[in-house]
Protein backbone atom coordinates (compact mmCIF):
# COMPACT_ATOMS: atom_id res chain seq x y z
CA UNK A 1 0.00 0.00 0.00
CA UNK A 2 1.17 3.52 -0.69
CA UNK A 3 1.54 6.31 1.80
CA UNK A 4 -1.17 8.17 -0.06
CA UNK A 5 -4.55 8.89 1.44
CA UNK A 6 -7.03 6.06 1.08
CA UNK A 7 -10.68 6.97 1.01
CA UNK A 8 -13.75 4.76 0.88
CA UNK A 9 -16.89 6.64 -0.08
CA UNK A 10 -20.46 5.44 0.22
CA UNK A 11 -20.92 1.87 1.38
CA UNK A 12 -18.04 0.11 3.06
CA UNK A 13 -16.33 -2.46 0.87
CA UNK A 14 -17.39 -5.93 2.08
CA UNK A 15 -13.90 -7.43 2.08
CA UNK A 16 -12.69 -4.78 4.52
CA UNK A 17 -15.31 -5.85 7.04
CA UNK A 18 -14.87 -9.57 6.44
CA UNK A 19 -11.06 -9.47 6.60
CA UNK A 20 -11.19 -8.81 10.34
CA UNK A 21 -11.01 -11.60 12.89
CA UNK A 22 -13.09 -11.81 16.03
CA UNK A 23 -16.20 -9.94 17.08
CA UNK A 24 -19.67 -10.13 15.60
CA UNK A 25 -18.38 -10.91 12.09
CA UNK A 26 -17.61 -14.45 13.27
CA UNK A 27 -21.34 -15.06 13.68
CA UNK A 28 -21.45 -15.26 9.90
CA UNK A 29 -19.76 -18.65 10.10
CA UNK A 30 -23.16 -20.20 10.87
CA UNK A 31 -24.85 -19.12 7.59
CA UNK A 32 -21.53 -19.82 5.81
CA UNK A 33 -21.72 -23.44 6.96
CA UNK A 34 -25.29 -23.65 5.68
CA UNK A 35 -24.27 -22.06 2.37
CA UNK A 36 -21.44 -24.58 2.01
CA UNK A 37 -23.75 -27.51 2.69
CA UNK A 38 -26.30 -26.34 0.13
CA UNK A 39 -23.74 -25.50 -2.59
CA UNK A 40 -21.89 -28.75 -2.00
CA UNK A 41 -25.11 -30.80 -2.24
CA UNK A 42 -26.10 -28.97 -5.42
CA UNK A 43 -22.72 -29.63 -6.98
CA UNK A 44 -22.93 -33.35 -6.14
CA UNK A 45 -26.35 -33.54 -7.78
CA UNK A 46 -24.82 -32.16 -10.97
CA UNK A 47 -21.92 -34.61 -10.68
CA UNK A 48 -24.42 -37.46 -10.46
CA UNK A 49 -26.45 -36.05 -13.38
CA UNK A 50 -29.49 -35.77 -11.13
CA UNK A 51 -29.90 -32.12 -12.09
CA UNK A 52 -30.37 -31.39 -15.81
CA UNK A 53 -27.49 -30.01 -17.88
CA UNK A 54 -28.24 -28.39 -21.24
CA UNK A 55 -25.80 -28.87 -24.10
CA UNK A 56 -25.46 -26.46 -27.02
CA UNK A 57 -24.35 -27.27 -30.57
CA UNK A 58 -21.27 -25.07 -30.11
CA UNK A 59 -18.55 -25.58 -27.49
CA UNK A 60 -18.65 -23.39 -24.38
CA UNK A 61 -15.47 -22.24 -22.65
CA UNK A 62 -16.18 -20.96 -19.15
CA UNK A 63 -13.94 -18.35 -17.52
CA UNK A 64 -14.80 -18.31 -13.83
CA UNK A 65 -13.47 -18.25 -10.31
CA UNK A 66 -14.11 -19.52 -6.81
CA UNK A 67 -14.55 -16.13 -5.20
CA UNK A 68 -16.92 -13.18 -5.32
CA UNK A 69 -14.82 -10.29 -6.56
CA UNK A 70 -12.33 -9.47 -9.29
CA UNK A 71 -9.67 -11.97 -10.35
CA UNK A 72 -8.95 -10.52 -13.79
CA UNK A 73 -11.49 -12.40 -15.91
CA UNK A 74 -12.06 -9.63 -18.47
CA UNK A 75 -8.44 -9.47 -19.76
CA UNK A 76 -8.44 -13.27 -20.14
CA UNK A 77 -11.77 -13.25 -22.01
CA UNK A 78 -10.26 -10.70 -24.41
CA UNK A 79 -7.12 -12.83 -24.83
CA UNK A 80 -9.21 -15.95 -25.49
CA UNK A 81 -11.44 -14.20 -28.02
CA UNK A 82 -8.38 -13.08 -29.96
CA UNK A 83 -6.75 -16.51 -29.63
CA UNK A 84 -9.77 -18.27 -31.13
CA UNK A 85 -10.30 -15.63 -33.82
CA UNK A 86 -6.65 -15.98 -34.93
CA UNK A 87 -7.31 -19.69 -35.52
CA UNK A 88 -10.41 -19.18 -37.63
CA UNK A 89 -13.06 -19.57 -34.94
CA UNK A 90 -15.97 -17.16 -34.53
CA UNK A 91 -16.10 -16.42 -30.79
CA UNK A 92 -19.01 -14.93 -28.88
CA UNK A 93 -19.18 -13.74 -25.29
CA UNK A 94 -21.92 -14.74 -22.86
CA UNK A 95 -22.31 -12.93 -19.54
CA UNK A 96 -24.92 -12.41 -16.86
CA UNK A 97 -25.00 -8.64 -17.32
CA UNK A 98 -24.23 -7.77 -13.72
CA UNK A 99 -23.85 -4.04 -13.09
CA UNK A 100 -25.87 -2.89 -16.12
CA UNK A 101 -28.34 -0.88 -14.05
CA UNK A 102 -25.48 0.84 -12.25
CA UNK A 103 -23.96 1.84 -15.57
CA UNK A 104 -27.26 3.24 -16.83
CA UNK A 105 -27.57 5.37 -13.70
CA UNK A 106 -23.99 6.60 -14.06
CA UNK A 107 -24.59 7.58 -17.69
CA UNK A 108 -27.87 9.21 -16.77
CA UNK A 109 -29.87 7.36 -19.41
CA UNK A 110 -30.97 3.90 -20.42
CA UNK A 111 -28.73 1.93 -22.71
CA UNK A 112 -29.51 1.77 -26.41
CA UNK A 113 -31.64 -1.31 -27.14
CA UNK A 114 -29.35 -4.19 -28.09
CA UNK A 115 -26.21 -2.41 -26.88
CA UNK A 116 -23.97 -4.05 -24.27
CA UNK A 117 -25.04 -3.15 -20.74
CA UNK A 118 -22.77 -3.03 -17.73
CA UNK A 119 -19.22 -1.78 -17.29
CA UNK A 120 -17.50 -5.05 -18.19
CA UNK A 121 -19.73 -5.62 -21.23
CA UNK A 122 -19.11 -2.09 -22.51
CA UNK A 123 -15.37 -2.60 -22.10
CA UNK A 124 -15.50 -5.92 -23.95
CA UNK A 125 -17.55 -4.42 -26.78
CA UNK A 126 -15.09 -1.56 -27.14
CA UNK A 127 -12.07 -3.88 -27.10
CA UNK A 128 -13.54 -6.66 -29.27
CA UNK A 129 -15.49 -4.92 -32.04
CA UNK A 130 -17.44 -7.36 -34.15
CA UNK A 131 -17.53 -10.11 -31.53
CA UNK A 132 -21.18 -10.97 -30.71
CA UNK A 133 -22.10 -10.51 -27.05
CA UNK A 134 -25.17 -11.59 -25.16
CA UNK A 135 -26.11 -10.74 -21.59
CA UNK A 136 -28.66 -13.00 -19.99
CA UNK A 137 -29.02 -14.32 -16.45
CA UNK A 138 -30.38 -17.49 -18.10
CA UNK A 139 -27.11 -18.71 -19.58
CA UNK A 140 -28.79 -21.49 -21.58
CA UNK A 141 -31.11 -19.02 -23.32
CA UNK A 142 -28.21 -16.61 -23.85
CA UNK A 143 -26.07 -19.37 -25.33
CA UNK A 144 -28.79 -20.33 -27.77
CA UNK A 145 -29.05 -16.70 -28.84
CA UNK A 146 -25.33 -16.69 -29.64
CA UNK A 147 -25.77 -19.93 -31.57
CA UNK A 148 -28.36 -18.20 -33.74
CA UNK A 149 -25.92 -15.32 -34.23
CA UNK A 150 -23.52 -17.74 -35.95
CA UNK A 151 -20.72 -18.09 -33.41
CA UNK A 152 -18.88 -21.40 -33.18
CA UNK A 153 -17.35 -21.03 -29.70
CA UNK A 154 -18.88 -19.30 -26.68
CA UNK A 155 -16.80 -17.68 -23.95
CA UNK A 156 -18.93 -17.68 -20.81
CA UNK A 157 -17.80 -14.94 -18.45
CA UNK A 158 -18.10 -15.83 -14.74
CA UNK A 159 -20.02 -19.09 -14.89
CA UNK A 160 -18.02 -21.74 -13.01
CA UNK A 161 -20.89 -22.26 -10.56
CA UNK A 162 -23.54 -22.09 -13.32
CA UNK A 163 -23.49 -25.78 -14.10
CA UNK A 164 -26.85 -25.94 -15.87
CA UNK A 165 -25.04 -25.13 -19.12
CA UNK A 166 -22.59 -27.77 -20.34
CA UNK A 167 -19.12 -26.48 -21.11
CA UNK A 168 -16.25 -28.06 -23.01
CA UNK A 169 -13.65 -26.34 -20.86
CA UNK A 170 -13.70 -24.78 -17.39
CA UNK A 171 -10.93 -22.24 -16.84
CA UNK A 172 -10.72 -21.06 -13.24
CA UNK A 173 -8.85 -17.92 -12.23
CA UNK A 174 -7.11 -17.47 -8.88
CA UNK A 175 -5.80 -14.02 -7.92
CA UNK A 176 -2.31 -14.47 -6.45
CA UNK A 177 -2.74 -11.36 -4.28
CA UNK A 178 -6.02 -12.65 -2.79
CA UNK A 179 -6.31 -16.37 -3.61
CA UNK A 180 -9.41 -16.97 -1.52
CA UNK A 181 -11.04 -13.57 -1.86
CA UNK A 182 -10.03 -11.65 1.26
CA UNK A 183 -6.91 -9.54 1.80
CA UNK A 184 -4.64 -10.40 4.74
CA UNK A 185 -5.35 -8.37 7.87
CA UNK A 186 -2.62 -8.71 10.47
CA UNK A 187 -1.57 -12.18 9.36
CA UNK A 188 -2.95 -14.97 7.20
CA UNK A 189 -6.10 -14.00 5.31
CA UNK A 190 -9.42 -15.42 6.46
CA UNK A 191 -10.47 -18.30 4.21
CA UNK A 192 -14.23 -18.83 4.42
CA UNK A 193 -17.36 -19.31 2.35
CA UNK A 194 -19.97 -16.63 1.82
CA UNK A 195 -21.16 -14.72 3.76
CA UNK A 196 -18.26 -15.00 6.27
CA UNK A 197 -15.72 -14.87 3.46
CA UNK A 198 -15.83 -14.42 -0.30
CA UNK A 199 -15.57 -18.05 -1.42
CA UNK A 200 -18.51 -19.21 -3.54
CA UNK A 201 -17.55 -22.84 -3.01
CA UNK A 202 -14.80 -24.88 -1.42
CA UNK A 203 -11.30 -24.81 -3.00
CA UNK A 204 -11.73 -28.54 -3.58
CA UNK A 205 -14.02 -27.54 -6.49
CA UNK A 206 -10.86 -26.68 -8.41
CA UNK A 207 -10.67 -30.38 -9.27
CA UNK A 208 -13.50 -29.71 -11.78
CA UNK A 209 -11.33 -27.26 -13.72
CA UNK A 210 -9.66 -28.06 -17.03
CA UNK A 211 -7.07 -25.34 -16.41
CA UNK A 212 -6.19 -23.00 -13.54
CA UNK A 213 -4.88 -19.54 -14.30
CA UNK A 214 -3.14 -17.69 -11.48
CA UNK A 215 -3.35 -13.95 -12.15
CA UNK A 216 -1.31 -10.97 -10.90
CA UNK A 217 1.68 -13.20 -10.19
CA UNK A 218 4.03 -10.26 -10.65
CA UNK A 219 2.49 -8.56 -7.61
CA UNK A 220 3.49 -11.16 -4.99
CA UNK A 221 6.79 -12.49 -3.70
CA UNK A 222 8.11 -15.60 -5.46
CA UNK A 223 8.11 -17.65 -2.27
CA UNK A 224 4.46 -16.85 -1.70
CA UNK A 225 3.65 -17.68 -5.31
CA UNK A 226 5.42 -21.05 -5.12
CA UNK A 227 3.47 -21.93 -1.98
CA UNK A 228 0.19 -21.01 -3.67
CA UNK A 229 0.98 -23.05 -6.79
CA UNK A 230 1.83 -26.06 -4.62
CA UNK A 231 -1.44 -25.73 -2.72
CA UNK A 232 -3.47 -25.42 -5.92
CA UNK A 233 -1.80 -28.59 -7.23
CA UNK A 234 -2.99 -30.41 -4.11
CA UNK A 235 -6.58 -29.29 -4.68
CA UNK A 236 -6.48 -30.11 -8.41
CA UNK A 237 -3.82 -32.76 -9.12
CA UNK A 238 -2.94 -33.04 -12.78
CA UNK A 239 -4.83 -29.92 -13.85
CA UNK A 240 -2.67 -27.64 -16.05
CA UNK A 241 -1.72 -24.43 -14.28
CA UNK A 242 -0.77 -21.12 -15.87
CA UNK A 243 0.89 -18.24 -14.07
CA UNK A 244 0.20 -14.82 -15.56
CA UNK A 245 0.37 -11.08 -15.10
CA UNK A 246 -1.59 -8.09 -16.32
CA UNK A 247 0.75 -6.15 -18.58
CA UNK A 248 0.08 -2.41 -18.70
CA UNK A 249 0.19 -1.25 -22.32
CA UNK A 250 -0.58 2.44 -21.95
CA UNK A 251 -3.02 5.11 -20.85
CA UNK A 252 -6.14 6.21 -22.71
CA UNK A 253 -7.86 9.54 -22.20
CA UNK A 254 -11.56 10.34 -22.50
CA UNK A 255 -11.16 11.45 -26.11
CA UNK A 256 -9.60 8.13 -27.12
CA UNK A 257 -6.04 9.42 -27.18
CA UNK A 258 -3.29 6.99 -26.19
CA UNK A 259 -0.51 8.09 -23.85
CA UNK A 260 2.78 6.41 -22.92
CA UNK A 261 3.28 5.06 -19.41
CA UNK A 262 6.08 7.56 -18.86
CA UNK A 263 3.37 10.19 -18.41
CA UNK A 264 2.93 8.96 -14.83
CA UNK A 265 6.56 8.43 -13.86
CA UNK A 266 7.47 10.53 -10.84
CA UNK A 267 4.11 12.30 -10.79
CA UNK A 268 1.55 12.59 -8.03
CA UNK A 269 -1.84 11.15 -9.03
CA UNK A 270 -5.32 10.60 -7.69
CA UNK A 271 -7.02 7.23 -8.25
CA UNK A 272 -10.69 6.32 -8.43
CA UNK A 273 -11.97 2.77 -8.80
CA UNK A 274 -14.98 0.53 -8.25
CA UNK A 275 -13.50 -2.92 -8.85
CA UNK A 276 -13.07 -6.20 -7.03
CA UNK A 277 -9.41 -5.72 -6.08
CA UNK A 278 -8.50 -2.03 -5.68
CA UNK A 279 -5.22 -2.87 -3.91
CA UNK A 280 -3.90 -4.55 -7.06
CA UNK A 281 -4.86 -1.52 -9.15
CA UNK A 282 -3.06 0.84 -6.77
CA UNK A 283 0.02 -1.36 -6.77
CA UNK A 284 0.04 -1.34 -10.57
CA UNK A 285 0.07 2.47 -10.62
CA UNK A 286 2.87 2.62 -8.06
CA UNK A 287 4.95 0.19 -10.13
CA UNK A 288 4.70 2.70 -12.98
CA UNK A 289 6.55 5.21 -10.80
CA UNK A 290 3.57 7.36 -9.77
CA UNK A 291 2.93 8.62 -6.24
CA UNK A 292 -0.67 8.09 -5.10
CA UNK A 293 -2.07 11.10 -3.31
CA UNK A 294 -5.57 9.72 -2.84
CA UNK A 295 -7.32 6.51 -3.89
CA UNK A 296 -11.07 6.91 -3.79
CA UNK A 297 -12.47 3.37 -3.62
CA UNK A 298 -16.04 2.28 -4.16
CA UNK A 299 -17.77 -1.09 -4.12
CA UNK A 300 -17.54 -3.16 -7.30
CA UNK A 301 -19.85 -1.92 -10.12
CA UNK A 302 -20.64 1.27 -8.17
CA UNK A 303 -22.91 3.77 -9.95
CA UNK A 304 -20.90 6.99 -9.90
CA UNK A 305 -22.43 10.40 -9.24
CA UNK A 306 -20.85 13.82 -9.61
CA UNK A 307 -20.66 14.10 -5.82
CA UNK A 308 -18.41 11.03 -5.67
CA UNK A 309 -15.73 12.81 -7.67
CA UNK A 310 -15.57 16.24 -6.05
CA UNK A 311 -12.00 17.28 -5.36
CA UNK A 312 -10.30 14.59 -7.42
CA UNK A 313 -7.42 16.02 -9.43
CA UNK A 314 -7.50 19.38 -7.63
CA UNK A 315 -4.22 21.26 -7.40
CA UNK A 316 -2.38 21.43 -4.09
CA UNK A 317 -4.04 24.19 -2.02
CA UNK A 318 -0.69 25.08 -0.43
CA UNK A 319 0.85 25.77 -3.82
CA UNK A 320 -1.37 28.02 -5.96
CA UNK A 321 0.96 27.60 -8.94
CA UNK A 322 0.84 23.80 -8.88
CA UNK A 323 -0.87 22.15 -11.87
CA UNK A 324 -3.90 19.87 -11.43
CA UNK A 325 -3.11 16.30 -10.42
CA UNK A 326 -3.86 13.61 -13.04
CA UNK A 327 -6.77 11.33 -12.19
CA UNK A 328 -6.21 7.69 -13.12
CA UNK A 329 -8.84 4.96 -13.25
CA UNK A 330 -9.35 1.46 -14.66
CA UNK A 331 -10.64 0.71 -18.14
CA UNK A 332 -13.75 -0.81 -16.58
CA UNK A 333 -14.46 2.35 -14.61
CA UNK A 334 -13.66 4.61 -17.54
CA UNK A 335 -16.84 3.60 -19.39
CA UNK A 336 -18.84 4.97 -16.45
CA UNK A 337 -16.74 8.11 -16.01
CA UNK A 338 -16.54 9.28 -19.62
CA UNK A 339 -19.11 12.03 -19.03
CA UNK A 340 -18.60 12.66 -15.32
CA UNK A 341 -14.79 12.77 -15.43
CA UNK A 342 -13.74 13.05 -19.10
CA UNK A 343 -10.19 14.06 -18.22
CA UNK A 344 -9.39 10.82 -16.38
CA UNK A 345 -6.69 8.55 -17.76
CA UNK A 346 -7.65 4.87 -18.02
CA UNK A 347 -5.02 2.17 -17.58
CA UNK A 348 -5.00 -0.28 -20.50
CA UNK A 349 -3.92 -3.79 -19.54
CA UNK A 350 -3.53 -7.15 -21.28
CA UNK A 351 -3.43 -10.72 -20.03
CA UNK A 352 0.09 -12.10 -20.36
CA UNK A 353 0.98 -15.75 -19.60
CA UNK A 354 4.25 -16.27 -17.73
CA UNK A 355 4.49 -20.04 -17.47
CA UNK A 356 2.40 -23.01 -18.55
CA UNK A 357 1.20 -21.36 -21.78
CA UNK A 358 1.93 -24.41 -23.94
CA UNK A 359 -0.14 -26.73 -21.73
CA UNK A 360 -2.91 -24.13 -21.60
CA UNK A 361 -3.04 -23.84 -25.38
CA UNK A 362 -3.10 -27.64 -25.66
CA UNK A 363 -6.25 -27.66 -23.51
CA UNK A 364 -7.85 -25.15 -25.88
CA UNK A 365 -6.67 -26.83 -29.08
CA UNK A 366 -8.27 -30.11 -28.01
CA UNK A 367 -11.77 -28.57 -27.99
CA UNK A 368 -14.06 -30.42 -30.33
CA UNK A 369 -15.70 -28.10 -32.88
CA UNK A 370 -19.47 -27.94 -32.97
CA UNK A 371 -21.75 -28.46 -35.93
CA UNK A 372 -21.55 -24.83 -37.11
CA UNK A 373 -17.77 -24.87 -37.37
CA UNK A 374 -17.68 -28.31 -39.02
CA UNK A 375 -20.20 -27.19 -41.62
CA UNK A 376 -18.24 -24.02 -42.31
CA UNK A 377 -15.00 -25.99 -42.62
CA UNK A 378 -16.68 -28.45 -44.99
CA UNK A 379 -17.99 -25.61 -47.13
CA UNK A 380 -14.56 -23.96 -47.19
CA UNK A 381 -12.89 -27.20 -48.26
CA UNK A 382 -15.53 -27.72 -50.94
CA UNK A 383 -14.91 -24.26 -52.38
CA UNK A 384 -11.18 -24.87 -52.52
CA UNK A 385 -11.32 -28.55 -53.43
Amino acid sequence: MSAGHRSDRGRRRPEELLARRGGSVELLRVPAALFGAVSGARSRLYDLRLLPISRLDVPVVCVGNLTAGGTGKTPLVIWLARWFAARGWRPGVLSRGYGSQALDRSLGAASTPGAPRGDEARLLARTLPGVPMVQNADRVAGGRELERAGVDVILMDDGFQHRRLHRERDIVLVDATRPWGLPPAGGEAVRALLPRGLLRESPSALARADAIVVTRCDQVEQERLRALVAELAEFAPGVPLVTSSHRVTGLRDGAGGFWPLSRLAGRQVDLVSAIGNPDAFEQTIERLGARVREHRRFVDHHAYTAADLIGLGAADKLDPEAPPVPVVTTSKDAVKLETLLPGALAVEIEFEPQSGEAAFEAVLEAIRPGRARLQRQSLHEGLHG
